[in-house]
């Protein structure tokens, strides 16, 4: 397909079917199965389709807004990362429209979509929890396309991005468990195929392997990171032999999870067992115990991403950076933990 405007009909036409499907594709409708709105959105996506303006005014525009893409935004994280960037941003005399996928790759498609619709001068994102196949991304980075992305990176997408070592943060808490005396250690692990889990997973591994400790595969459980996740997770892991005594979670929300199963069973947290936490999200500082967990410094990341992209926007040659800025997690040690007080 060569030519200048594509239109529904193109689309319609190579996919072979109706231009009101695509229609509805575009928009997200519910009625239209997910494997056709993704297959319209990332065709839309691979011949630019515009509706309203031509792709070059997203290339070389000056809208003075900015496109934010989170899986979720009521997570204190994002939540503070967006804080950051709007510090900086709005400083510069930009303006921010933020959509959030709810971890689904087809509103992934359908955000990045309406951003370059409207004409935004960059989008700066966190990919969502079901996205695998990166193409529509590099599509857009292909063409030019300014995009930046902080926690959950696509590493092998040429584009600047922010992020903390997550591999260290996981590392410190399981050398910190280690260091209480705590020796059978599950780990309630996110999607492999995310970045910051696997990460998170390597750090986990090296600080037992460092303690002499055996790799245990039935003792990596992979849950969703939410307290239902959590208390799946528990139950699987009282099963294992020897019973653990700690659980390193790669998310705050499953170890809330952890922390209420272990409470109904009538264990005692830190004295039966141990749990940790990522993310230091507020609720934290106010479990009974107190959870240990990381801090990702999400403010300062927002602050660093949202700056690279002036950076760009100052020394613009017509080809997205390549500077990944990787930040030092601080261990938030709380009474969850602490076996030795």
């Amino acid at each position: 397909m060569k030519k200048q405007h594509v239109t529904i009909h193109d689309i319609a036409r190579e996919l072979n079917i109706s231009a009101s499907t695509v229609s509805r594709a575009l928009h997200n409708h519910p009625r239209i199965s997910r494997a056709t709105r993704e297959a319209v959105q990332q065709l839309a996506l691979k011949y630019n389709y515009q509706p309203n303006v031509m792709a070059s005014s997203l290339r070389k525009g000056r809208s003075k807004t900015v496109g934010v893409i989170v899986p979720r935004i009521n997570r204190n994280f994002f939540a503070n990362v967006i804080g950051g960037m709007e510090e900086v941003l709005t400083s510069a005399g930009y303006h921010m429209i933020i959509c959030q996928t709810l971890e689904k790759v087809n509103h992934e498609m359908f955000a990045l979509r309406t951003l370059v619709n409207a004409r935004v001068d960059a989008i700066i994102m966190s990919i969502s929890m079901e996205t695998k196949d990166h193409e529509h991304l590099r599509i857009l980075v292909d063409k030019g396309i300014r995009m930046f992305f902080f926690d959950r990176i696509c590493e092998e997408i040429r584009a600047g991005s922010v992020a903390i070592d997550d591999r260290l943060g996981a590392y410190q808490s399981v050398r910190h468990l280690l260091d209480q005396g705590y020796r059978n250690i599950v780990h309630v692990a996110g999607a492999g195929h995310i970045n910051i889990y696997r990460a998170r997973k390597q750090g986990y591994l090296e600080a037992l392997r460092e303690a002499g400790i055996p790799d245990r595969d039935s003792w990596i459980i992979e849950e969703s990171l939410i307290p239902e996740g959590g208390k799946a997770a528990f139950e699987i892991g009282m099963k294992l032999a020897p019973r653990p005594d700690a659980y390193f979670c790669a998310g705050d929300y499953a170890a809330l999870g952890i922390l209420q199963a272990a409470r109904n069973r009538g264990l005692k947290v830190p004295d039966d067992l141990g749990i940790t936490g990522f993310a230091n999200e507020p609720f934290t500082e106010f479990t009974e115990p107190s959870m240990t967990t990381v801090d990702q410094r999400a403010g300062e990341m927002g602050v660093m991403v949202a700056d690279m992209f002036l950076k760009d926007v100052d020394q613009s040659d017509g080809a997205n950076p390549v500077e990944r800025i990787m930040l030092k997690p601080e261990l938030i040690i709380r009474n969850s933990s602490m076996l030795n007080k």
